[in-house]
Formats: C-alpha cells, sequence, structure tokens
C-alpha cells in the first residue's frame, strides 16, 4: 500500500515543478482526498 503512495507523490512532484504554488496545493489536496477515499473503500470491503 505505501509504495503506490509513494509513486503518486513522485508523480505529483514531478508534474508540479511547473506549476505555481497555489496549483501544486490544490493538486496535493485533491491527491490526498483521493489516498483517503481509497483507504476508506478498502477498509470497508475488509
Amino acid at each position: 500500500m505505501i509504495i503506490p503512495v509513494l509513486m503518486g507523490c513522485a508523480l505529483l512532484w514531478w508534474i508540479g515543478r511547473g506549476m505555481g504554488w497555489t496549483t501544486r496545493l490544490l493538486v496535493g489536496a485533491i491527491a490526498l482526498g483521493l489516498i483517503a477515499l481509497v483507504l476508506l473503500v478498502e477498509r470497508a470491503l475488509r
């Protein structure tokens, strides 16, 4: 579970290099929301 999260963070960092701070924060917030959603779904299915 940790490996995909780390790869996602690395990908976001790579994409976010050319972005402004507000765009980067927005993308980060969306990514954290998606990660939280995936974790909730995984726990609900167990």
